[in-house]
């Protein structure tokens, strides 16, 4: 008998027969380890609003309170520890069938569960440490946010530039070649595998078309539908963690 729609155990054998495996991650494959999404009702992101690039560009007073936000958010989450699905996702790597994933998040959770830099494309950037705007000196956040709690003010690199989180703002372009690298893996892939995302956000939410476009299986695994259900070769309704432990076991089983 054939697995039911919403049975994660389809994605299982999508997994067991493609080669080239390339996954999209979105905040569902998070939200279990205690990291909010951005679109449920009641978000401390709605609270907290991360504010844009523009604006934190205009005054010191709203780099300060870009700041403030930014800490406010990570002490919501800051005991948050890599959940299944990340677990999974480097188990599959360890097949050497799971070729790179492609990430919205900018938690550090995929880094934190041993996932190698050299597959891991991360869009968004990462909220774990800041970097200056001009020299792009690294910034580790306890210094900036001991700055901050000191001055009132946000810290400015010796080079005059404006020290940011490196995560990229509403309006700040992507860094010089992200989206370059995510297209590439995209376009050689023969199934990606869309997890945990909305897929409303681009350039994300164009990545599995172009796969798709390129001959790949498209698989959309989320708890909500996202705009591309009708064009994906397989939608299933489950929780990130729930189908990724039954690829990662499938892929072990079949290169074992």
């Amino acid at each position: 008998m054939p697995p039911r729609p919403d049975d994660p155990l389809r994605l299982a054998i999508l997994c067991a027969e493609a080669r080239r495996i390339v996954v999209l991650t979105g905040a569902g494959i998070s939200t279990e380890c205690g990291v909010p999404d951005f679109r449920s009702p009641g978000s401390p992101w709605l609270v907290h609003k991360p504010i844009g690039f523009a604006d934190f560009l205009a005054s010191p007073a709203t780099r300060a309170e870009a700041w403030r936000r930014k800490f406010a958010m990570d002490d919501i989450y800051r005991d948050a520890k890599p959940g299944r699905g990340h677990r999974a996702l480097v188990r599959m790597a360890s097949t050497g069938r799971l070729v790179a994933v492609i990430t919205q998040n900018i938690d550090g959770l995929h880094q934190a569960a041993g996932l190698d830099d050299d597959r891991l494309i991360e869009l968004h950037g990462n909220g774990t440490f800041a970097r200056c705007l001009g020299c792009e000196r690294r910034f580790e956040l306890v210094d900036v946010r001991q700055h901050l709690d000191e001055t009132g003010m946000a810290l400015d690199c010796g080079c005059g530039g404006f020290v940011k989180s490196a995560t990229v703002a509403f309006g700040q372009p992507l860094r010089t070649g992200t989206i370059e690298r995510a297209v590439a893996v995209a376009r050689t892939c023969d199934l990606f595998v869309a997890i945990g995302s909305s897929l409303v956000v681009r350039p994300a939410a164009s990545l599995p078309l172009v796969a798709q476009a390129a001959g790949a299986a498209l698989v959309i695994v989320n708890r909500e539908p996202t705009p591309l259900d009708g064009q994906a070769d397989c939608v299933i309704h489950c929780d990130a963690g729930d189908a990724l432990i039954g690829a990662a076991e499938i892929l072990e089983n079949h290169t074992s």
